[in-house]
C-alpha cells in the first residue's frame, strides 16, 4: 500500500463553518462564511467571515482610486488603444514630476497625476495598517502582523516620499509601472556607484535569503512530520507527541541544535521584517549621506581597488 504523503495531496474535512469568537455589536457586521474546494487545495477551504469596517472600506476606496489613476494614465499614453494597452502594459509607466518642479505641485499631466495616485495609495496602505492593528487588538491578539506590515510600509515610504523630500525633488521617487520601476532601480544603482556595495543592501539580501531558508526549513519540517500531527502545533506544545520529537531530533542530528515551535516563528518574523527595514535604511542613505558606494567602500577598506585598465591589455595579467 502506498504511504500517504501530504506534500502531494490534502484532506479536506468539512463541518459547520467556524464563525470565530463573538464580538461586541458595531456598525459593521461580519459576512457569512462559505466553502470552496478549490481554495481548499491551496489553503483553508472556508472563505469568510470577513469584517471590512470603516477603515477597511476607506482603504479599498482610496486603493481603487489610485489604481484607476495609474491605469487610465497608462491607457491614455497609448492613445486609448486597448490592444496596445494590453501588449505594452509591462512597459507602461506613470512617471513622477520632473526635476524642474522640485517639491512643488505640478500640473496633472506633468507629474500631478503621479502625486495624486501616490497620495491615494499611501492613504490606502496606512488605513489598511490601522485596520490590521485594530482587528488584532479586538481579538486579543498580539500586533506582530501589523508591525511586520509596517516594515514593508517603511521601505515604500522611503522610496516614494521620505528620500525624495530629503533630496528636495519628487523626481527622485520611483515611477509606477512594472519594468519602469526595475529600470529605475538599475539607473539608481549605477548613479550612486553600484548599490551592491551598500552594506545595508547586503544585510537586506542576507535577511531575504535567510527568510527563504528558514521558511523552507520550517515548512518542510511540518509537512514531513504531518503524519504524526505536526500541523496541530498547539496540541504538540502542550502534550508533546512523536511529530515534535522527531522534528527536533532531525535538526539536532543535522545541525546540532533545533528551534522550538515558538522560536522558529520568531526567527522567521525577524528575518522577514529586517529585510525591508535594512533595505529602507540603505536606500535612505543613498544620495543623502553617500554619493558613491564604491568610493565609500574603498575609503573604508570594504571593497578591493580594481587596477586601471584605461591603457588596455589583458585584465587577467594585471597584478
Amino acid at each position: 500500500m502506498a504511504k500517504y504523503q501530504n506534500i502531494f495531496n490534502r484532506v479536506q474535512v468539512h463541518g459547520e463553518a467556524d464563525m470565530g469568537v463573538p464580538l461586541p455589536d458595531g456598525i459593521w457586521d461580519r459576512s457569512k462564511a462559505r466553502f470552496s474546494r478549490l481554495f481548499g487545495r491551496f489553503g483553508e477551504a472556508q472563505v469568510g467571515p470577513t469584517y471590512l469596517g470603516t477603515t477597511g472600506l476607506l482603504s479599498l476606496l482610496f486603493g481603487i482610486a489610485a489604481f484607476e489613476i495609474i491605469g487610465l494614465n497608462m491607457w491614455a499614453s497609448v492613445g486609448w488603444d486597448p490592444v496596445e494597452f494590453i501588449r505594452l502594459l509591462p512597459w507602461l509607466a506613470l512617471e513622477p514630476p520632473g526635476p524642474e518642479w522640485g517639491l512643488s505641485i505640478p500640473p496633472l499631466n506633468e507629474g500631478g497625476w503621479w502625486l495624486l495616485a501616490g497620495a491615494f495609495l499611501t492613504l490606502s496602505i496606512c488605513l489598511w495598517w490601522v485596520r490590521m492593528y485594530r482587528r488584532a487588538t479586538e481579538l486579543g491578539l498580539g500586533t506582530h502582523v501589523a508591525w511586520a506590515f509596517a516594515s514593508a510600509i517603511w521601505l515604500y515610504l522611503v522610496l516614494g516620499f521620505i528620500r525624495p523630500v530629503l533630496m528636495g525633488s519628487w523626481s527622485e521617487a520611483v515611477p509606477f509601472g512594472i519594468f519602469p520601476h526595475l529600470d529605475w532601480t538599475t539607473a539608481f544603482s549605477l548613479r550612486y556607484g553600484n548599490l551592491l556595495y551598500n552594506p545595508f543592501h547586503m544585510l537586506s539580501i542576507t535577511f531575504l535569503y535567510g527568510s527563504v531558508l528558514l521558511f523552507a526549513m520550517h515548512g518542510a519540517t511540518i509537512i514531513a512530520s504531518g503524519n504524526y500531527g505536526s500541523h496541530r502545533e498547539i496540541e504538540q506544545i502542550v502534550d508533546r507527541g512523536t511529530a515534535a520529537e522527531r522534528g527536533a531530533l532531525f535538526w539536532r542530528w543535522t545541525m546540532g541544535f533545533n528551534a522550538t515551535f515558538e522560536s522558529i516563528h520568531r526567527w522567521a518574523w525577524w528575518f522577514a521584517v529586517l529585510t525591508t527595514l535594512t533595505g529602507g535604511i540603505g536606500i535612505l542613505l543613498t544620495g543623502t549621506v553617500v554619493d558613491n558606494w564604491y568610493q565609500w567602500g574603498l575609503e573604508h577598506g570594504f571593497v578591493p581597488e580594481y587596477p586601471d585598465q584605461s591603457s588596455g591589455g589583458d585584465p587577467a595579467a594585471a597584478p
